[in-house]
């Protein structure tokens, strides 16, 4: 299908791309990787794309502290060979590099792809297992929102309507591990499981559990309580809301999540 018309404008800056969000309806376009399907569906119809591609000085990673720094406009493709998430939190290029096919992770960007919040995306459910903490921009200054708290719906998140996001910060993780089954290689995830040592704490999450990423606590709790990664996984579907579709029924989601929890937990 061909897109409802809409009006273009190319972003020069962060602060530039704040202001053109000011006009009626506008959406940003990063790597257009989840943007342009949904806009040839027409579901999203938006009166004006603000172009921030091109906004080279959020492509980065690096050491921060004690954290780890992303700019938002980091791809995919980035985020698997970088040097400094090698050593300090593999969990994210490896999750980078099961998204779509090689086309997609040289276009994507991490935010663009935690902004749509798919509850199928990867990367979401990484940032939510590790805490990290994503930095928006809008006209009243610069915030920042914990992991946690930014994923409010299936393709909502607590950005405001005149916010960009700018940067993601992440901690060092001892070690992590992303597992995800789809039914395609190329295809969002039926289930994804994030597991990650942060602190001497194992932490995890969930990918298509629920209508946003989920961290799976009764998992977690049974681990700080010395429970075998078989008897922690038993607790994987607390809290959870699997949803059934073309791709899984729930029951069978459920179970996935279980295999995939306990796999993770062996693999850390």
């Amino acid at each position: 299908m061909i897109p409802a018309p809409f009006e273009y404008e190319r972003a020069g800056s962060v602060d530039h791309a704040v202001e053109l969000l000011a006009g009626d309806d506008a959406k940003l376009l990063a790597g257009g990787q989840s943007l342009i399907p949904v806009l040839r569906l027409r579901f999203a119809r938006p009166a004006t794309l603000v172009d921030v591609g091109r906004l080279d000085d959020l492509r980065y990673v690096r050491e921060d502290g004690d954290r780890i720094a992303i700019g938002a406009l980091t791809r995919h493709a980035e985020l698997v060979r970088d040097p400094v998430l090698a050593r300090h939190c593999a969990v994210i290029p490896h999750a980078a590099a099961h998204i779509g096919d090689p086309q997609v992770r040289h276009r994507g960007t991490i935010g663009g792809s935690v902004a749509h919040a798919d509850p199928a995306g990867d990367l979401g459910t990484v940032l939510l297992t590790l805490d990290a903490e994503l930095v928006a921009r809008g006209p009243g200054g610069e915030r920042t929102i914990p992991a946690s708290e930014f994923f409010t719906g299936p393709f909502q998140t607590a950005l405001a309507s005149q916010e960009m996001l700018t940067e993601i910060r992440v901690p060092a993780v001892e070690a992590g591990t992303y597992l995800k089954l789809a039914r395609r290689s190329a295809d969002w995830a039926t289930v994804g499981v994030a597991a990650a040592r942060v602190d001497g704490r194992v932490q995890v999450g969930l990918t298509s559990m629920g209508m946003t990423p989920l961290r799976a606590r009764g998992v977690e709790e049974s681990l700080a309580g010395g429970a075998s990664a078989a008897d922690a996984a038993a607790r994987t579907g607390e809290g959870t809301d699997p949803p059934g579709d073309v791709s899984a029924s729930s029951e069978y989601r459920a179970h996935l999540a279980g295999v995939l929890v306990r796999r993770a937990l062996e693999q850390l």
